[in-house]
């Protein structure tokens, strides 16, 4: 069986990209012509990363499955798909028994020394760059995520448990005395009256000293008077801090905007290795679901993943009327380049990726995949 690509020295080798790659074989097959390797039944591996390889009762589409069948086609190939998870597809190319290795593999892997002395690996068709996914927040959101805020919520319950007790000590010494204050027959407006003066006291409201008949009562709406200033100060304090911090959830635009936000991104990732690299803290998620749908529900701030993953799972459920508030910023926290290696003999699908990528059928495929 052939071997497509043979290796040359790197021109530039980068973090993470996004390729068919084409895996090892006997040594001996490179004597063969190309008329007689066009012949030949492939084995390709498919190992499941969407929306390059995506995997459904059996049918193989994505991009990379969509390029690798147009090209194979054009170069006249048959060929067998073998499926793989992607951890095992990695760990086969960085076994150092590479007897059962397939003709090709098609997924998303991290290009590596190691790796590049076991496989080649051919040029890219999907430049693509480390992402940032945040909840847009529209008016309405950011006052109904302002008003669910833990903190917010602990403020407005200390302020309304303060102003129930400062009321009810004014009712027990007042409610006799003064009806101008407490003039309600019922129960549930003297609860009401109680209330309202409770938080006038609280928010250095308007009532003095002198609407009061017990000298008692006069004292302490003095002395509340003077440390409900403090307790103000504290309160918006605290409701500051919040505001601020959800507008920050909206203005994302650099990597240290991030720092003070809950981020989170795939366990093991190089997005995750890229977050610690830089300093910043975040949570790890398992997988691309259980990462998004998190950002979705606001246990996450912002997810640090790859700017295609991001887009076409946040555009398949937008599909299904779920995320409908989440976004991929604009903003490459890393970019992803090209891996260039001199060799004729990969010249064949180097050629058909880049004509490919000039045809109007692809750019559709980008479209609906990842919305671009």
């Amino acid at each position: 069986m052939p071997k497509f690509l043979t290796k040359g020295p790197p021109a530039l080798i980068p973090r993470l990209i996004l390729l068919v790659t084409t895996l090892c074989l006997a040594s001996a097959v490179f004597a063969e012509d190309q008329e007689e390797t066009t012949t030949t039944q492939l084995t390709v591996a498919v190992a499941e990363c969407p929306p390059f390889v995506i995997i459904e009762n059996g049918q193989y589409t994505g991009l990379a499955v969509y390029l690798w069948e147009r090209i194979g086609s054009e170069l006249g190939h048959s060929w067998n798909y073998v499926e793989y998870p992607l951890s095992g597809l990695l760990k086969a190319i960085e076994s150092s028994d590479q007897t059962n290795l397939a003709d090709v593999g098609i997924s998303c892997t991290s290009v590596t020394a190691e790796r590049e002395e076991l496989i080649d690996f051919s040029h890219s068709f999907n430049e693509t760059y480390t992402a940032i996914a945040v909840r847009q927040t529209t008016l309405w959101s950011a006052v109904t995520e302002f008003f669910s805020s833990p903190q917010v919520l602990k403020a407005i319950f200390i302020v309304l448990g303060v102003a129930v007790l400062i009321g009810f000590i004014f009712f027990l010494l007042e409610h006799k005395t003064n009806k101008k204050l407490f003039s309600s027959s019922s129960k549930i407006g003297r609860m009401i009256e109680t209330t309202i003066i409770g938080l006038m006291f609280v928010t250095s409201g308007p009532i003095r000293f002198y609407r009061f008949k017990t000298l008692t009562a006069r004292i302490l709406s003095t002395v509340l008077t003077i440390s409900s200033t403090f307790l103000i100060a504290a309160v918006t304090a605290v409701l500051a801090s919040s505001f601020t911090l959800n507008a920050m959830k909206t203005e994302v635009k650099t990597l240290d905007d991030l720092r003070d936000l809950q981020v989170g991104a795939l366990a093991a990732s190089t997005s995750s290795a890229f977050l610690k690299v830089h300093g910043v803290k975040h949570q790890t998620r398992p997988d691309l679901d259980t990462l998004v749908n998190d950002l979705d529900s606001g246990e996450l701030d912002a997810i640090v993943s790859d700017a295609a993953f991001l887009s076409y799972r946040i555009n398949q459920g937008k599909q299904q009327g779920k995320f409908k508030s989440l976004t991929v910023l604009p903003y490459e926290l890393e970019a992803q380049n090209i891996l260039k290696e001199d060799s004729t003999l990969r010249e064949g699908i180097n050629r058909a990726l880049l004509t490919e990528r000039m045809q109007r059928d692809w750019r559709a495929k980008l479209l609906e995949y990842l919305g671009e």
